[in-house]
């Protein structure tokens, strides 16, 4: 509040006239500053709507945890185990049927590779002429090449070019294979070797000479003339006896299951695929905690302690103990239809306390013996969350937990309401408290104005009695 300091002049001085007006604005403004007013009113609503946030999140924390398990791919997890892991390898996609068989590898995949005849003098230039490398499938027996689909690649090579420069162009070509060069003591070799393995993947290369003569050991025909060739091979194995082969190391003959071999194998070697109820009971367990910590966080903003005589943000909140009474009555659901489980007490998970708690707090506790033994049927428990396989989608207890969740969420949902009526009851307490300001404005503005003209009165009036006293002392001294 602006202060002025000529005022109480005319009021001898001794009138506080700040004072005075501080206290008649502060009077107005009591409906805003007194305890439980519009002040702290809307702090209480702040809060609110924090701790209504807080709870949306914990709520949409639950819906995620309990969509999980109502989710198919929860429950579509498999283990696949080899017997012999340093041999063969073995992965399964979710959903993968249990099943297991026997696996013996009798040679792995390999690729095509070559080497040219010794090159003598090292580091000599290699002729002139180009290369033709074709990619295709070998026939051993007789010996003959069949051309794949790809086209030829050529590659000219230059007077001036050695052995060095003729691998780094194979190799800068894209052919499919790749160029090396071995030094030994009888000269320098051309190691070419096809990019992939098996059968199919063979190549050819053959020599265009620049002398006019592509088989003798001059010139460029040297890299072929006395080549040694080492054929593409796939990979062979048995399934349960069958023979099976796979241009690499990698078998996807049985459905859902890849095993790669990783050595030749001296004895079966046998791959289990089994359900993995790992990943269901972490989802449980997530399912579980997410709910307890929803309940625990409502249990603490609408109890009321008896000892320290303070009571939760929302306690006696009707809206925030329907909230919980919902939630706990979706979680005793009870699937729909016959079935081992109907409902998440038979599987293990149940209130702790029981009905033996005279105050229960309605955490769920999980009987780990009891869960697992319902694990190993674990078709039977998904039923119970999800629902029968060609049911409705409300049939299991995740998913009448989830409508309950999702109508909650629903952006015309419990929340959603909240959020406005408590935005509304915001808004209102801030125009309130703007009038309640506006009028002590007003006051303020008034006081001083009225002062302000009583202090100018006063002065008048202080100085005609200062006149009239002065004339009176003239005139007493002018008659004695």
């Amino acid at each position: 509040m602006a202060s002025f300091s000529s005022i109480g002049v005319g009021l001898g001085g001794s009138v506080d006239v700040n004072a005075l007006i501080k206290a008649s604005v502060d009077a107005v403004k009591i409906p805003i500053t007194k305890t439980n007013g519009l002040k702290d009113q809307a702090t209480f609503v702040n809060a609110k709507i924090s701790t209504f946030g807080q709870l949306k999140s914990m709520v949409s924390d639950f819906s995620d945890a309990a969509g999980k398990l109502n989710s198919v791919t929860g429950w579509n997890a498999v283990t696949a185990t080899s017997s012999n892991a340093d041999a063969v390898t073995v992965s399964a996609t979710g959903g993968t049927a249990a099943t297991s068989f026997s696996v013996e590898v009798q040679n792995l995949a390999k690729a095509q590779s070559t080497a040219s005849a010794p090159l003598l003098p090292v580091g000599g230039y290699m002729g002139v002429g180009s290369l033709k490398i074709e990619l295709g499938k070998w026939s051993v027996s007789p010996t003959s090449f069949a051309a794949g689909a790809a086209n030829p690649v050529n590659i000219t090579i230059a007077a001036t070019d050695k052995l060095a420069d003729v691998a780094s162009k194979i190799n800068g070509a894209n052919a499919g294979v790749t160029a090396s060069i071995l030094s030994d003591a009888s000269g320098e070799r051309l190691l070419l070797r096809s990019k992939t393995t098996g059968e199919d993947a063979g190549f050819q290369m053959t020599v265009t000479d620049g002398d006019g003569n592509n088989t003798d050991a001059t010139g460029l025909s040297r890299l072929t003339t006395g080549l040694s060739i080492d054929y593409g091979a796939n990979a062979k194995a048995t399934v349960n006896g069958i023979p099976v082969s796979s241009a690499t190391n990698q078998f996807n003959t049985v459905s859902g299951v890849t095993f790669s071999a990783v050595k030749v194998t001296t004895s079966p070697v046998e791959i289990t695929v089994a359900k993995d109820t790992t990943a269901v009971r972490a989802n449980v367990d997530a399912f579980v905690k997410a709910y307890n910590t929803l309940n625990n966080a409502l249990n603490d903003i609408t109890k009321y302690d008896k000892e320290n005589k303070t009571a939760g943000l929302l306690q006696g909140d009707s809206t925030a103990l329907g909230l919980q009474n919902s939630l706990r009555s979706a979680i005793q659901s009870m699937a729909d239809g016959a079935g081992g489980f109907r409902g998440l007490s038979s599987i293990g998970i149940g209130v702790a306390g029981g009905l033996s708690n005279i105050n229960p707090t309605g955490e769920l506790v999980v009987d780990s013996t009891k869960l697992n033994k319902a694990l190993e049927n674990p078709d039977a428990v998904k039923a119970m969350f999800r629902g029968p396989d060609g049911g409705t989608a409300t049939d299991g207890v995740s998913e009448k937990i989830l409508k309950t969740t999702k109508s909650l969420l629903a952006s015309d949902g419990f929340f959603a309401s909240k959020d406005k009526l408590l935005q509304n009851s915001l808004k209102r307490n801030a125009q309130e408290i703007e009038r309640v300001n506006d009028l002590a404005d007003r006051t303020e503005t008034n006081l001083k104005a009225r002062y302000t003209a009583l202090d100018t009165k006063m002065s008048q009036l202080n100085a005609l009695n200062a006149y009239i006293s002065q004339q009176v002392t003239t005139w007493n001294k002018s008659s004695g």
